[in-house]
């Protein structure tokens, strides 16, 4: 094999040649001469390319630098032992910080098209409201959770994929399996959604709720599928290191879902029915701007074409997928019992309910945002075998989140007695509004300590452990307390000073789990997961065990 380094040794008597030592110079400026050049010819024998150096590796190495650098940069770390505390942990909060603002927006963005829906639709009457929120909330517990929960799977095996499989193409076949799954799971979603209506009356739902709901679900089963596919595609060129396209394509496709709800139901006169159809159209869309992201802009190159290979080792990514949905199922479905309470409440009390979990959604997207940052963070720094900075981190994230939960807290108050005017213009649905408010502001704080902790978690690979949390906090205490207290004299408050009280449970407890955390110990666990993770898909990255032979896919 011909390296450039077989001719580098003729160089610097050529070089010696063009500037020779002249007699009356002295021998130590023709050695500096000579080894200058010689500095030179090796720095030009760095860069040249041959048949081994110029492959895949190095330059996925450099665009993954150029593409932290240009999107999150957490990888930015301080020298840990040269560095002082109280900067360490300034630099941490604005790392942090910086990186938590882009998936903010996503997840505001994407959140806005539902919401915006709901805005349009709600305009119309109370029960138009309270039909539009409570089929978007029920199917964000439901069809929404496969693209978010599912899709975690991804998180699992993607990026280990990228930098460790020695076929490119390998991460494409992950995106195919994800489709395959995550499609299968949805099916009995939509068959779900097609026969809710007697569902949501065995469920205590009204007759005409449970009616116009489970019709308003039928016509958002093409978008659905539509929503998790982009939650798919996002997850694929994320494991790449390419965060912003998501961004950038829902800034483009959320005002063109909000004008085709607002023609589709009013100017066409299509009525309600016609929403769902109009945000379906811009989940699509979405997707679709993805894909030719991907495909004339960058992340495509991990896209081979569809191969039978995608159907190996569909039980560990149906596995990984079903976990992700539990984990991020136990706090979705509290909220969606609560939903279902408000509504044996009456109309009043679920159209309030409706615009306080609208807004709740939104607000999520802050401690959300946190917790995304805060596990690539902790999952950086065990990577990097920093388990001080993976500490540091953890706790960063949690004062961060706590401050602006607190910031929330504040706007909430301060605009209580207005703040469901922007849904709806009903004075019986403003007042229990603005009395039930303050309890949905109290929470923030503690909300935001169960998104940065959880996050941390993830990054730990300890998602068991926030399920686990979630399920004793909410099932086993706080949820059933506040139905009791919603339907002995309390009514709508009550059920969120149980949604308040288990937060606050699964805030706190998760805090102190991160925080007596053995990272030492989380380190290690996170290079013998890293090696697991590889040997499944038949991979190795730099210096982890190979797969066995055989195992891997052919």
């Amino acid at each position: 094999m011909r390296r450039y380094s077989s001719t580098g040794k003729s160089r610097p008597d050529t070089a010696t040649q063009k500037y020779p030592s002249s007699r009356d110079g002295s021998a130590e400026e023709d050695h500096d001469r000579r080894r200058s050049v010689a500095l030179m010819s090796e720095d030009i024998q760095r860069e040249e390319p041959d048949e081994q150096t110029g492959l895949l590796p190095k330059k996925r190495h450099d665009e993954e630098q150029a593409s932290s650098q240009e999107e999150g940069e957490l990888l930015d770390i301080l020298p840990e032992d040269e560095t002082p505390r109280r900067k360490l942990i300034l630099h941490e909060f604005w790392v942090l910080f910086r990186g938590s603002v882009p998936v903010i927006l996503a997840y505001s963005l994407q959140n806005s098209l539902q919401t915006i829906s709901i805005l349009i639709v709600g305009r119309a009457s109370p029960q138009d409201l309270s039909t539009a929120a409570f089929s978007y909330m029920f199917a964000m517990c439901t069809g929404w959770l496969i693209g978010m929960g599912g899709s975690t799977a991804l998180d699992t095996l993607a990026s280990s994929t990228f930098t460790g499989s020695k076929n490119k193409h390998d991460l494409g076949i992950l995106l195919q399996r994800a489709f395959i799954v995550l499609t299968l799971f949805y099916v009995p979603v939509a068959i779900l959604w097609l026969c809710s209506g007697p569902v949501f009356r065995a469920l205590g739902q009204s007759d005409q709720l449970s009616r116009d709901s489970s019709k308003f679900l039928s016509c958002l089963i093409p978008g659905g599928l539509g929503y998790i596919y982009f939650e798919t595609m996002k997850k694929y060129l994320q494991a790449q290191e390419i965060m912003r396209p998501g961004t950038y394509v829902l800034l483009i496709t959320s005002p063109i879902s909000a004008l085709l709800n607002y023609l589709f139901v009013y100017v066409a006169g299509w009525g309600i029915f016609a929403a769902p159809f109009a945000t379906g159209i811009g989940y699509w869309l979405s997707f679709l701007g993805l894909v030719l992201y991907a495909k004339f802009v960058a992340g495509g190159e991990c896209w081979g074409g569809w191969t039978k290979r995608c159907l190996q080792n569909m039980g560990v990514f149906a596995k990984l997928a079903a976990l992700g949905v539990i984990h991020v199922g136990t706090e979705w479905w509290a909220f969606e019992i609560v939903a279902l309470a408000a509504g044996r409440l009456g109309e009043i009390p679920l159209a309030s309910q409706s615009v306080i979990m609208t807004a709740d959604q939104v607000m999520n997207t802050i401690p959300f945002g946190i917790g995304v940052a805060a596990s690539a963070r902790v999952g950086n720094m065990l990577g990097s075998r920093n388990a001080k900075g993976a500490a540091r981190s953890a706790n960063v994230a949690a004062w961060l989140s706590m401050f602006m939960g607190a910031v929330v807290l504040a706007i909430l108050m301060g605009t209580k007695n207005v703040f469901a005017k922007i849904f709806n213009d009903d004075e019986r649905v403003v007042k229990l509004t603005a009395h039930v408010l303050p309890y949905v502001a109290l929470f923030q704080i503690a909300d935001g300590l169960n998104g940065s902790c959880g996050g941390s978690l993830r990054g730990m690979g300890r998602q068991h452990i926030g399920a686990a949390v979630n399920i004793v906090s909410y099932y086993c205490g706080a949820l059933p307390l506040g139905i009791w207290l919603a339907f002995h004299g309390w009514g709508l408050p009550g059920l969120w000073v149980g949604q308040c009280i288990a937060l606050y449970l699964v805030g706190i407890a998760e805090w102190a789990i991160v925080a007596f955390s053995n990272w030492e110990h989380e380190v290690d666990k996170a290079f013998a997961r890293m090696d697991k993770d590889e040997l499944v898909e038949g991979g190795h990255a730099g210096g982890s065990v190979p797969a066995p032979a055989g195992n891997g896919p052919q």
